[in-house]
């Protein structure tokens, strides 16, 4: 989502959690109890499931409007992380752009870069001299098309500059993508007739006419008045100038003039782009395309993939597994504020995108939607998240606005399973009004929710028949200074007996190793725990000895009836080989 950004504070406060019977159930709660859950602003029934809220901060007075549940101007959106700050964003504040991100590489510690994308249109050349529209056929200089990379010395950050322009979108084609439900065109019909009536902008895209949004006539309006050398409040003529031509400009941003033969191009630019320094790979979610770049030369970041899919309407952003071997994209289908995990809705549109990752090839493998239906009433679609670092396995925690927040294991990327979820009723029975969680993201044991309406949610995960206790305390385990969700980080862990009991609960529930071999190493680690320096270090060695030899006795792995071989958990078998081996270097 487009926003405007003015960051407040929360501190980050631990709470200890009662202790409970661990629900060690692997099937859904049926009924799901997220059906049919009372609707209310501050008083909205809640389910969870293998979660727990610890903490709900209200907004702050001047973040809400109490006499407007839906005032569009006091949307709380994203968040960052430092220390124990978490900084939560709201559109009431100053214009800023959407969604650049802060690159750091691996090779230069002196300089932070910024890559500049965002969705919003080009300014115009009254404004800001040298900025054009135009196709780069007929203007090199065009702003489409490209990014642009910022360097930014961290001495001296006043000497920031672009250092380059590349053109990542070069070549692309339209890409194709699907229309909007019968029941859709004719509601927004309905709302672009109301909205008429009542001075509002409307214009029609691919078929369907809509409402356009206050921020965008608010920057139109703005551009209008200073292309005329005025200055303060729009006029009724500077409206009238943009009623007129209000479709000719949103044809230019869906539509840009195609100069050359052939099909049309495709996106100009991108909605966010996920860096990940650490394997020098960065995903661009760029409306009709999911870009691969290389950025091992963060200064001259290159495209070497892109995959379409006519069912995502709205490339929206990106998140790798940890060891970069799979990439998963998200659908923004509706913008946000729609209601779009309606019973009617298809499973594949407004869903997350998993592909695996190998070299330079994107493979597609399945589609990962929230698995419960929520209200018209209920802005609903797939948004931001992050990985839980649970080592072994690819676990990530998503917002999905008022479909609440959805944990779930995506290590098959061809069978993603949600394991854990906290849902609030809507806010409002009778009515869509925008709420939700924008984003969950883990940040040192817990997870943190931006509710668009209702202020800051903590959650902390619970064992279940999913996730043991000792993968939550191996994941606990990993300590961020600072999180940007578009900046990530490589998960690493510390020689630890909690990762290496966490590697043989993955075991035990996938049946890769023999109980009684289990067993045995289990009792070993209890009892190499016990002992410190020489006496802890061979025990740990034979330990690892005896494991590599079970590793070449572990029984065949099958999944869905078909055997896979002993590779997958021959592997799984030396990943606990490994921790064991690092506790054993950790005891010298």
């Amino acid at each position: 989502m487009k926003s405007q950004s003015l960051f407040v504070i929360a501190a980050l406060i631990g709470a200890a959690c009662a202790t409970s019977r661990v629900n060690m159930s692997t099937t859904a709660p049926s009924p799901d109890p997220r059906v049919g859950l009372r609707a209310g602003w501050m008083n909205a029934a809640e389910a969870a499931w293998n979660i727990s809220l610890v903490s709900t901060t209200p907004p702050s007075p001047d973040f809400i409007n109490r006499a407007n549940p839906g005032d569009f101007q006091f949307i709380n959106s994203d968040l960052s992380f430092t220390g124990s700050y978490v900084f939560q964003g709201n559109f009431s504040g100053v214009q800023v752009s959407h969604t650049h991100t802060v690159v750091t590489s691996p090779t230069d510690a002196d300089n932070v870069y910024i890559y500049v994308s965002g969705s919003a249109p080009v300014r115009s050349p009254n404004e800001l001299a040298g900025c054009s529209a135009a196709p780069p056929d007929s203007n090199p200089n065009s702003a489409l098309f490209r990014i642009e990379v910022i360097q930014v010395p961290l001495a001296h950050p006043e000497q920031a500059r672009i250092v380059s322009s590349p053109r990542i979108f070069n070549d692309l084609t339209q890409a194709p993508s699907h229309g909007e439900t019968p029941e859709d065109v004719a509601a927004a019909a309905r709302a672009a007739a109301e909205a008429r009536a009542h001075g509002g902008f409307t214009a029609t895209i691919h078929g369907t006419e809509i409402v356009l949004g206050p921020g965008f006539i608010r920057f139109r309006l703005d551009s209008i008045v200073k292309a005329r050398g005025g200055t303060g409040t729009p006029t009724a003529a500077d409206s009238a100038t943009l009623r007129t031509n209000a479709q000719s400009i949103v044809d230019l941003i869906v539509n840009p003039p195609n100069r050359r033969p052939g099909p049309p191009p495709g996106p100009t630019q991108c909605h966010d782009i996920t860096v990940y320094p650490a394997i020098g790979f960065a995903g661009g979610a760029c409306g009709g395309y999911g870009l691969l770049l290389d950025i091992r030369d963060v200064a001259n970041p290159k495209r070497i993939a892109a995959v379409a899919d006519s069912n995502f309407s709205f490339w929206h952003s990106a998140t790798f597994n940890n060891d970069g071997t799979k990439i998963l994209f998200t659908d923004e289908w509706g913008g946000g504020l729609q209601p779009r995990c309606r019973v009617t809705d298809k499973p594949e549109w407004g869903a997350d995108a998993i592909f695996t990752l190998a070299s330079t090839t994107m493979t597609f493998q399945s589609y990962y939607k929230l698995p419960v239906p929520q209200t018209p009433n209920e802005n609903c679609v797939a948004h931001n998240g992050t990985l839980i670092p649970i080592p072994g396995r690819d676990i990530m925690a998503q917002g999905w606005y008022q479909g609440g927040i959805s944990v779930f294991d995506w290590t098959d990327p061809a069978h993603p399973k949600e394991i854990a979820f906290f849902d609030r009723g809507p806010m409002d029975s009778t009515k869509l009004v925008g709420a939700g969680s924008w984003s969950a993201y883990w940040y040192n044991g817990y997870i943190v929710s931006s509710e668009i309406a209702r202020g800051l949610d903590i959650f902390e995960l619970q064992p279940s028949g999913f996730i043991s206790q000792n993968e939550i305390d191996a994941a606990k385990l990993v300590h961020f200074d600072y999180l940007n969700a578009q900046d990530q980080q490589q998960l690493v862990w510390p020689a630890s007996f909690v990762v290496a009991r966490a590697y043989l609960d993955q075991l035990a529930r996938s049946n890769g190793l023999a109980p009684d071999k289990l067993a045995a190493a289990r009792s070993a680690l209890a009892r190499a725990e016990k002992l410190s320096g020489q006496p802890r270090r061979d025990a740990l060695t034979q330990l690892a000895t005896q494991l590599n030899g079970d590793a070449q006795g572990a029984p065949q792995l099958v999944v869905n009836g078909q055997g896979q071989g002993l590779a997958a958990d021959q592997s799984k078998v030396r990943t606990l080989v490994a921790a064991v081996t690092d506790l054993a270097n950790a005891a010298r």
